[in-house]
């Protein structure tokens, strides 16, 4: 099966054909960095990483590029408020960014192209445009001549006649707005303002529109036409529109072949802002306990296109979930000892069961279905967790050996295509060694002092004391005691 996209541009799934075969050029829009990231931007980090990582699977050479937009009315506001810098403020939440996405285990990008390192390639773009007459300055700005470029509105579907200037919260009703030809004209090149920082150009002296960034970024990183360009679908207009329009009216070509969009996140069904006091920072969030796993794992549970609503619920399923999926994660090097078995052989795809493998790439392929290849995920860990109560306990597995162990080396394989991996969040070297395979063999607490710690646990969880919950259930695993959580309790055994 081939793998096809959702794409914005013409609304429907395509079959995938990057410009040049074997290889895969892709843009993120990413962060204005003026504040710690929150769950929006959690969303859209892990799933456009995790589509990097399934077409790298799929045997492409990516080359993944993700901006950071830092020079911003709401950076220069925010170092303003600080009595610092812009310049000041963008290094402080970049650096916050990538431990953000460190904690998520979010791969880096191939490279990180900021607006203000791209100024020499925003201008020969403004400069060009204006040759073309797409571009007209005025005043010490330059705006884009919207009505100039016929196909404007093709990716949102929007009529010139049907939008208002300003749609977007990203776009500021402009006191100069009488500089303007026509009031749906957007800015390219913005005359400097006292107090604020600028750069030299034809025009004078100011800095770069918004949107004239990514098309500048783009261009220089990756080309004239990309295969994959990617957002949130809050980015589709005006920013994503005004790409197109800027790019291909210099080039002639498309800016993108695929245009890809993920959903926004609501908390408990409203949308997220801090004036409403839902608003969730990736930190707080992990800062309070919540296991980075189970972030992605909530992520990735909900169709990337659609919306996704954050609730204790809706965490709480998903840290049972990966508890699910990591009790399988660790079986094998649990008990590598005494099943003999190499944990980390130099060929891996040689132990793989491919007709899993298969189903897998078959759900996926279905425009980035990863819902779908969880639910593989789910049914081996809990296949493989299975077996591992009965080794456990009656000191053998109902499954063959060399079968179980191509089941773990699947499961381990598969979830690393997810980002979902325990060898990176240190549970292995955490965890003891392996305990020894004995039905009668048993931990130092009594079945009274479990059943309390339990009922600790359970008592942290109604006051959603996630970080205690969470030490309790890793106290006891240390002293060899898994713990099962379902809709009807919370179900033990000893390891």
């Amino acid at each position: 099966m081939a793998l096809t996209l959702y794409n914005t541009l013409t609304r429907r799934k395509e079959v995938f054909e990057p410009v040049e075969p074997g290889k895969v050029g892709m843009y993120y829009c990413g962060v204005t960095v003026y504040d710690y990231c929150h769950l929006g931007h959690a969303r859209a980090c892990i799933v456009w990483d995790v589509t990097r990582r399934y077409l790298q699977f799929r045997g492409y050479d990516v080359r993944y590029v993700q901006n950071f937009t830092d020079i911003d009315d709401k950076i220069l506001n925010r170092a303003r408020l600080e009595g610092s810098t812009m310049e000041e403020v963008a290094e402080r939440y970049i650096q916050a960014y990538f431990e953000d996405m460190a904690r998520l285990n979010i791969q880096e990008a191939d490279e990180y192209p900021r607006a203000t390192h791209t100024i020499d390639g925003i201008k020969r773009l403004i400069h060009e445009l204006e040759q073309k007459d797409f571009a007209y300055p005025s005043a010490g700005d330059v705006y884009y001549a919207v009505r100039e470029f016929p196909e404007y509105g093709k990716l949102s579907g929007r009529r010139l006649e049907d939008m208002q200037a300003g749609a977007s919260n990203r776009v500021e009703v402009e006191p100069e707005a009488s500089k303007k030809k026509d009031p749906f004209d957007f800015a390219l090149w913005k005359a400097a303002k006292p107090g604020e920082p600028a750069w030299e150009s034809p025009w004078g002296d100011g800095r770069p529109g918004w949107h004239i960034e990514c098309s500048a970024m783009v261009r220089d990183r990756l080309g004239e036409t990309i295969d994959i360009h990617a957002g949130g679908a809050d980015l589709i207009f005006p920013h994503h529109e005004n790409e197109i329009a800027q790019s291909e009216a210099v080039t002639g070509k498309p800016l993108a072949n695929y245009w890809l969009h993920n959903g926004m996140v609501t908390v408990n069904g409203e949308k997220m802002s801090k004036s409403l006091g839902n608003f969730i920072t990736i930190r707080e969030l992990l800062d309070r306990g919540v296991d980075p796993m189970a972030v992605r794992l909530f992520v990735l549970t909900a169709q990337y296109r659609k919306p996704i609503d954050f609730t204790d619920e809706a965490i709480q399923a998903a840290t049972n979930g990966w508890n699910t999926l990591k009790e399988g994660l660790l079986f094998g090097y649990q008990y590598r000892s005494q099943l003999g078995w190499d944990t980390n052989p130099s060929d891996k795809d040689a132990n793989l069961d491919n007709e899993t493998v298969e189903r897998f790439k078959t759900a996926v392929d279905d425009d980035l279905n990863f819902p779908g290849g969880l639910a593989i995920l789910f049914e081996l860990a809990k296949s493989i967790n299975r077996d591992r109560n009965l080794l456990v306990h009656q000191g053998k597995t109902e499954t063959a050996l060399p079968v179980l162990e191509r089941q773990w080396h699947t499961l381990v394989s598969l979830a690393n295509i997810l980002g979902l991996d325990v060898v990176i969040r240190g549970i292995i070297n955490a965890t003891l060694p392996a305990p020894t395979v004995s039905a009668s063999g048993r931990a130092g607490l009594s079945d009274a002092e479990i059943e309390a710690m339990i009922q600790q646990r359970q008592e942290a969880r109604k006051t959603k004391n996630f970080a205690e919950s969470d030490r309790i259930r890793n106290e006891l695993q240390a002293k060899g005691i898994t713990l099962i959580d379902s809709p009807d309790g919370t179900r033990w055994h000893r390891n």
